[in-house]
């Protein structure tokens, strides 16, 4: 592949897209998830299978539709495609808004397990470490898509093996009686099941990172699937083992009032105190390795846009297989807001922006799914064989009600004020639009990119 200023990038092969969705879905909250449930009983491990089978339901479908269009851009090209520019400019508009304010959120988040290992130190210190572990994985993406890719294989393996062993060597010391009730004390599984539900549905965040960034997938029509697919299964798999045992392992009434049940399995395991140090360190090599692949996301879809003209121009252009400008921007905004968590003593201001996310990853979701309904129904029946015409539809369904059901779990309030952010980039889509020539409103994307590639071509055409 060649970048716009026509240098040769190494795409990524099936083993790095693969980690990029297993790190972006895998990043600090695995650490504190089994407490985080454990008050609604033993039945949010029935709504971890549930969020997994829609999870995978969901990948299947990106899958699908990185067959039909492999580009850089994911969600947004699929919903430009079936919707028009404006549906596009709402999926990449919410999925930007969503990385670098998450983004800021992962980095204060691994201040508090620096904390584990550090103690608590000044507030220039915490945020000293914070905008580290901003710009460090920024630089990584600056450096190139090589870079990206060995940071993110690395600290897959880091974070995966220390999470799978505590996992499967927890089965060892699996004790029932540790388990607890099935349900909350009135008995209602159903209420338990959704309450539990709303938790966990934003673990599997990041299931989208190999169809957004196609572009640089090595044979994205087969490899975007699976990538998608197999990241899926492999966080569900730490994820659920990882809850099991350390239900299992630690006392039930001890494991609700735990802020750090990892570390507490660990010293039942084995004894001491050295398991938070050794769980800390694990949370902050996850959460590094998520910000190398968020930071990388957040420059892929208003690149793609970019290139549509529904994005500024300068995020379309890339150096060494990256969006640079685009990965600069969410740096910036990030740090922006994790200034603000530190030096303005308003923690709600930044927990409220965090609230819009949850709401914001659900709309790419939705219309991603919907688009593949749409090419489904809308001349491509005679073209698909009755048996997977069905598989595809049912597929496409199923996704569709897992992010109706993200949306739900969200929240009134998360809902109420997301809708707000994402009515306040109308006016950056009536600005951009209103920029473009009237002959370039609409063009398709493809079209775009191969006037674009037309003149590369000919230079080195004999």
């Amino acid at each position: 592949m060649h970048d716009t200023d026509g240098t040769h990038t190494r795409r990524f092969g099936l083993p790095t897209a693969t980690a990029l969705v297993m790190g972006n879905i895998i990043g600090g909250g695995i650490f504190l998830l089994p407490a985080s449930v454990a008050p609604f009983g033993t039945v949010s491990l029935l709504a971890f299978g549930v969020l997994t089978i829609g999870a995978i339901a969901l990948a299947l479908v990106f899958g699908r539709l990185a067959k039909r269009h492999p580009r850089t851009g994911g969600p947004y090209v699929y919903a430009r495609e079936a919707f028009g520019d404006f549906a596009g400019f709402l999926s990449a508009w919410s999925f930007w808004t969503m990385t670098w304010v998450s983004n800021a959120a992962l980095a204060v988040a691994g201040v508090g397990y620096m904390h584990v290992m550090t103690g608590k130190g000044s507030m220039a210190g915490d945020l000293a470490m914070a905008l580290a572990m901003l710009w460090l994985p920024a630089l990584a993406n600056l450096a190139g898509t090589r870079w990206v890719g060995a940071v993110q294989m690395i600290s897959t393996v880091m974070k995966f093996v220390p999470l799978l062993f505590v996992a499967v060597i927890g089965l060892f010391f699996f004790d029932p009686d540790n388990l607890g009730s099935f349900t909350t004390a009135d008995g209602d599984w159903t209420g338990g099941l959704t309450a539990s539900a709303a938790i966990l549905l934003y673990s599997y965040v990041g299931v989208e990172s190999a169809a957004m960034s196609a572009g640089e997938v090595r044979d994205p029509e087969r490899n975007v699937g699976r990538a998608s697919v197999l990241g899926t299964i492999g966080a569900a798999l730490v994820y659920l083992l990882g809850t099991v045992s350390v239900f299992g392992t630690v006392r039930h009434d001890k494991l609700v009032e735990s802020t750090a049940p990892f570390s507490d399995a660990v010293d039942v395991m084995f004894g001491g105190h050295w398991g938070g140090m050794l769980i800390a360190a694990c949370a902050v090599i996850s959460i590094v390795g998520a910000l190398n692949g968020w930071t990388l996301m957040s420059a892929q879809a208003p690149y793609a846009a970019a290139k549509d003209g529904l994005f500024p121009a300068a995020f379309g252009k890339k150096k060494r297989g990256v969006p640079t400008f685009g990965v600069l921007a969410a740096a910036v905004l990030a740090t922006g807001l994790t200034v603000v968590n530190y030096t303005s003593g308003v923690g709600g201001v930044f927990e409220i922006l965090v609230l819009i996310t949850t709401f914001s990853a659900t709309v790419p979701y939705l219309l991603a799914a919907a688009a593949q309904v749409y090419f489904l129904l809308t001349g491509q029946r005679d073209k698909v064989r009755t048996g997977r015409f069905v598989r595809d539809m049912a597929l496409a369904l199923g996704a569709f009600a897992f992010s109706f059901w993200l949306v739900a779990g969200a929240g009134y309030a998360a809902v109420y004020q997301g809708v707000l952010f994402l009515f306040a980039g109308i006016l950056v889509y009536v600005w951009l639009t209103a920029r473009r020539p009237v002959a370039e409103a609409g063009a398709p994307a493809a079209a775009t990119e191969e006037a674009q590639e037309a003149p590369e071509k000919a230079a080195v055409r004999p």
